[in-house]
């Protein structure tokens, strides 16, 4: 049987092949071009997902007890040496780097998948190696996407991420949300129903992706992709799809100013 950290690593091999794939294939022009991310380029983006994939490399080797935990300034340093690098070394280390940290995730043993813990410098306790994956899951899943979309406005999410990015966001990782909503921008509570998916996304003293509770308030009419892009930010009037609609105590309009994204 399938343990959410093996859903996960199969997940993120499944955006690091599709990913590189795509970003292969760009014109130097396209990698100069605007992705979905509103203030990064194409290249912006692989970058940002490049020099993340060496620093959750080491964040994972450290848990391993295969090298030193990474010091203070380790961080701030494999980004400046990214950010200096041109558009298209940053679309070759995007896949060389990413593709390692993919294969450290393979490399892990059932027994590590289910035991290991990793420190992580901004949160109060360790993750277990499935929430580890899926903070980075959340990252690669949504940045793909402002690749991706770069190419074909109406893109969405991968099929081989959105249910395993939702099982963590309403899990162990629902803490996320409560960095990226903005509750006190609507001023009733919001119970919305993302269609027939199973799920509610709570708007009330915080933010939060729940089980559908069967009182809803408002539904979104669309897909679970959909709403996990409503989440991050990445729901705005140019990709959202024509038959997508909000009916309920709160407007599609109210619900991005919740997500502003990031």
């Amino acid at each position: 049987m399938s343990t959410l950290a093996s859903r996960t690593i199969d997940a993120l091999r499944h955006e690091h092949d599709d990913l590189s794939a795509v970003a292969t294939s760009l014109t130097t022009d396209q990698l100069d071009g605007p992705s979905g991310a509103s203030e990064w380029s194409v290249a912006q983006v692989l970058s940002h997902l490049g020099s993340g994939s060496e620093i959750n490399l080491a964040t994972l080797q450290a848990a391993l007890g295969e090298r030193e935990a990474p010091e203070d300034s380790f961080n701030q340093s494999v980004w400046d040496r990214w950010n200096a690098m041109t558009p298209t070394d940053q679309r070759a280390g995007f896949v060389q780097h990413n593709g390692a940290l993919v294969e450290a995730w393979e490399a892990l043993t059932p027994d590590q998948q289910d035991s290991l813990e990793v420190t992580v410098s901004f949160l109060p306790a360790p993750l277990t190696a499935a929430s580890y994956a899926g903070m980075r899951l959340n990252e690669v899943a949504h940045h793909g996407w402002d690749v991706r979309t770069a190419l074909d406005a109406g893109t969405a999410l991968l099929d081989s991420s959105t249910a395993v990015l939702a099982e963590h966001l309403a899990g162990d990782l629902g803490f996320l949300l409560g960095f990226i909503g903005k509750a006190d921008r609507v001023t009733d509570e919001v119970v919305l129903a993302v269609g027939d998916t199973g799920y509610d996304i709570v708007i009330a003293d915080s933010v939060s992706l729940q089980s559908a509770s069967g009182t809803a308030t408002a539904t979104l009419s669309g897909p679970l992709e959909a709403g996990l892009r409503l989440i991050s930010g990445r729901l705005g009037p140019a990709y959202t799809p024509s038959d997508l609609a909000v009916t309920g105590n709160v407007t599609l309009d109210e619900l991005r100013a919740v997500f502003p994204g990031y």
